[in-house]
């Protein structure tokens, strides 16, 4: 077969950046039903490329499939839905299909057979379908968010036992994203993960320098800023600016142990798919790519604030807004009648609001006294605003449900309108900072595409680039 032009350089950097640069213009999400019907218009258009098999099902009945596209050396599987409040990788899904099933050339050389579930908790994702039509409206985003308890969360309910910690509740989608990877046995595994606002940053299960100039053109080819404020976590090692060694939870539990505080609280859950993948030898990646960012994401500049001070202040503002979101929960407790994924999940995120806090309060003690840069300050007053607006969004959701259905007794329904007004508070200050700049859709899925891209080039034996 005859390569087409545009495959004939298919793995080297130019082509990355260039296939980066290609991805279609959006304005919303995909729902779930959206994104099945779409891939299986790509399936009846490319029978003899793209397999299907179903390898699970949700809790609430909902079938989970496992795509295979193309014939290769190597083994790639790729997940989107992991968390269901990250829907860019349903987009980025649907561009990587496409692509592969329309070039030919293109699929042939990247020597590959790709695996694809397109959304492993789709249960989830149909709970977040509020704000998918308006991905940029920041208060939609806040009013219908949802995240899952950490228990019911697909990414992070895999086996785990160390120390004090044992964790074996696999839920049906886990069993399922487990099974896909046991039948992928993958060389590249990639979860589909976005962040909420900030800036661009990657996670690597193992250093390979010769990737990371890459995964930084990307970002500043497509106008997405890297995220060089707080990590997620103080623990996880720094590769490069915005690139991070996943680490283990052993890792995680032991930095948290060492402060003195609670490494596995009442709420806490398992290990994550890339930890189950590693028995396999494979590379995992996660890109995380933001829906909103921020003219300080990038900005290293020395701010007159002392960093310590800056994670005193985010501390008690987090232990501050935990207290207040637990109060109202234990008002209610004996009253609700109506078990949700949004009662359960604002159970354990309320308390882990204030555990946030006491985390950077006793960072503080022991953080060298420097300046915080600009993006650190923005960083910390985003943990707190992410905090606040999640977990206060999903007890007011929560609550409003119970009224709604009838079953409220009066002492619920003063804390719904308590609840609704604290978070209407917390999101009238967040809208007022006005700091939250919508990121085109184009260029976020643009870059998650990319770094896969990116990570299978590194792969043993496809000869297609080491640096630059």
């Amino acid at each position: 077969m005859h390569e087409t032009p545009a495959a004939a350089t298919a793995g080297t950097v130019e082509d990355i950046l260039r296939r980066a640069g290609g991805a279609p213009d959006h304005t919303a999400f995909p729902t779930v039903d959206e994104l099945n019907r779409q891939l299986e218009e790509l399936r009846s258009i490319h029978p003899d490329v793209i397999r299907v098999q179903r390898i699970g099902t949700s809790r609430l009945g909902e079938p989970i499939s496992f795509y295979s596209i193309g014939e290769g050396a190597r083994s790639a599987l790729v997940v989107g839905g992991v968390h269901p409040n990250e829907p860019i990788g349903s987009l980025t899904i649907l561009h990587l299909v496409e692509q592969l099933t329309s070039d030919a050339g293109f699929r042939e050389q990247l020597d590959t057979t790709w695996h694809i579930v397109p959304c492993a908790d789709p249960d989830g994702m149909r709970l977040n379908e509020g704000w998918f039509a308006e991905p940029a409206d920041r208060e939609r985003y806040a009013r219908e968010f949802f995240r899952p308890a950490p228990d019911e969360q697909v990414e992070w309910t895999f086996p785990f036992s160390y120390k004090k910690a044992y964790f074996d509740a696999m839920m049906p989608e886990t069993q399922a994203l487990a099974r896909a990877i046991d039948i992928a046995r993958p060389h590249l595994y990639v979860p589909l993960h976005n962040s909420e606002g900030g800036g661009a940053y990657f996670y690597l299960s193992r250093p390979l320098p010769a990737l990371y100039p890459l995964l930084h053109a990307l970002p500043a080819a497509l106008g997405v800023p890297l995220h060089t404020g707080e990590a997620e976590g103080a623990h996880f090692t720094v590769l490069a600016p915005a690139i991070y060694e996943m680490g283990t939870l052993q890792d995680a539990y032991d930095w948290t142990e060492a402060y003195g505080l609670d490494p596995y609280p009442p709420g806490s859950a398992g290990d994550a798919s890339t930890s189950y993948a590693q028995k396999y030898g494979t590379l995992s990646l996660i890109a995380e790519l933001p829906q909103f960012s921020d003219p300080f994401a990038d900005d290293t500049t020395e701010t007159a604030t002392r960093y310590p001070d800056a994670l005193r202040e985010s501390g008690e503002r987090l232990q501050a807004a935990g207290t207040a979101l637990t109060s109202l929960i234990a008002r209610v407790e004996p009253h609700l009648r109506l078990d949700t994924p949004l009662l359960r999940a604002a159970r354990v995120f309320a308390p882990a609001a204030g555990a946030a806090g006491s985390e950077h309060l006793a960072r503080a003690d022991q953080e060298a006294d420097r300046p915080a840069t600009a993006s650190e300050l923005e960083a910390l007053s985003g943990v707190v605003r992410l905090h606040r607006l999640r977990w206060g969004g999903m007890l007011a959701r929560a609550l409003r449900a119970e009224v709604d259905a009838g079953t409220a007794a009066p002492e619920v329904r003063r804390v719904a309108v308590e609840a609704q007004e604290l978070f209407d508070g917390w999101l009238a200050e967040a809208l007022q900072a006005g700091t939250s700049i919508p990121l085109p859709l184009s260029a976020v899925v643009g870059v998650q595409y990319g770094a896969i891209l990116a990570a299978h080039a590194q792969l043993e034996g496809t000869g297609r680039w080491v640096s630059d």
